[in-house]
């Protein structure tokens, strides 16, 4: 039986537009491709696994819609530059870039590696850049488009995701940061920034850490996970006409978590005790 998408938004949406959606072999991005497409666009989704895009591909077109696989790791220059050219001569031209691909795992600052520091960095924040500025020098700079990046929930810093939290961070400013130097080019680039959400990306995290999961959902004013499906209607709203206003914002699908969470315990100790006087009396 096809898998089917119910979207919240009118079926022809992106009609005759050409979206491409990185990490789309799992996840949200997967379910970003599947809304994509059941709104009429063709989707080009690009991952590291032929596997999981094939699998996604062969969704889509049972159910309707076009989708067309490439892989590509986005940390790797070249591979990037291939996926444009891929793109470029099989659909002419795209009209939107969804930067979802990434990765991250849990550790205290102090035990990153040079080797784990890197790969996250060059992953998220690196790896973004590479999409937007080929997207723009390609196609978008003469054409204009929409680019929807991914972030995280790292307003107040993320204990145990240093690595992942900088390069979030600075994926926000570079949200910010193109979407006033592009809108010369009718560019507009915004972002999201799902809080904890239940999606296939938990499974890869150790058993460990279950319990601080379970904590986290607790300190969630609305009291559960979000869903891929949430995730998805974000950014398809900020491709639709319905965005053409808004540029350089970052939209948080948090459950107000972003505002009441605690995410680290922090243990009692004395480090904190002794104060400062400027007075010697």
């Amino acid at each position: 039986m096809p898998i089917t998408y119910r979207s919240i938004f009118r079926p022809d949406l992106f009609a005759g537009q050409t979206i491409i959606v990185t990490g789309g072999g799992t996840g949200i991005g997967r379910a970003v491709a599947h809304e994509l497409s059941s709104l009429g666009a063709h989707v080009v989704i690009a991952a590291r696994t032929l596997d999981n895009l094939e699998r996604v591909s062969a969704e889509i077109s049972e159910a309707g819609g076009a989708a067309t696989p490439f892989v590509c790791n986005i940390r790797e220059e070249e591979q990037v530059a291939a996926l444009f050219d891929f793109v470029l001569a099989e659909r002419g031209g795209f009209h939107g870039l969804v930067n979802n691909a990434g990765g991250q795992f849990i550790s205290p600052a102090e035990m990153i590696s040079l080797k784990g520091w890197r790969a996250v960095v060059e992953t998220n924040l690196t790896g973004t850049f590479l999409m937007c500025r080929e997207a723009f020098n390609r196609h978008m700079g003469a054409h204009g488009g929409a680019i929807v990046n991914m972030l995280i929930e790292m307003w107040r810093g993320f204990p145990g995701m240093a690595h992942s939290a900088a390069a979030r961070a600075g994926i926000e400013n570079l949200t910010k940061t193109l979407a006033v130097e592009w809108a010369r080019a009718g560019v507009r680039v915004n972002a999201v920034a799902p809080g904890l959400i239940s999606s296939s990306g938990l499974e890869r995290y150790p058993e460990a850490v279950r319990p601080m999961i379970e904590q986290n959902i607790r300190d969630i004013p609305m009291k559960r996970m979000g869903t891929e499906a949430e995730v998805s209607a974000a950014i398809v709203f900020l491709l639709s006409p319905a965005a053409a206003f808004i540029s350089g914002e970052s939209i948080k699908i948090d459950g107000a978590g972003s505002l009441w969470r605690k995410t680290w315990e922090v243990p009692e100790h004395g480090n904190g005790a002794v104060g400062f006087e400027g007075f010697d009396r």
